[in-house]
């Protein structure tokens, strides 16, 4: 099972003689679960959050890669 959470850190902004404030919501969250192929190599799985995109990589285990196998139609 992957789940994807996280924690946002409140923020605070401010200047001198003029404010300007900035609001954000913080705190523990919980997106969302999913249930991983049997085929995924769960010791090798990656996770890279960069310029808001998160990107999970979920490798197939060796045993449980593909065969192609050809067949003759008649």
């Amino acid at each position: 099972m992957l789940t994807i959470q996280g924690e946002r850190k409140q923020e605070k902004e401010g200047e001198n003689k003029r404010f300007h404030r900035i609001e954000r919501a913080y705190g523990s969250f919980v997106r969302s679960s999913f249930r991983l192929p049997e085929n995924v190599e769960e010791s090798s799985v990656i996770a890279e959050f960069k310029d808001g995109m998160l990107n999970v990589t979920l490798p197939k285990s060796k045993k449980a890669e593909s065969k192609s196998v050809n067949v003759n139609i008649a």
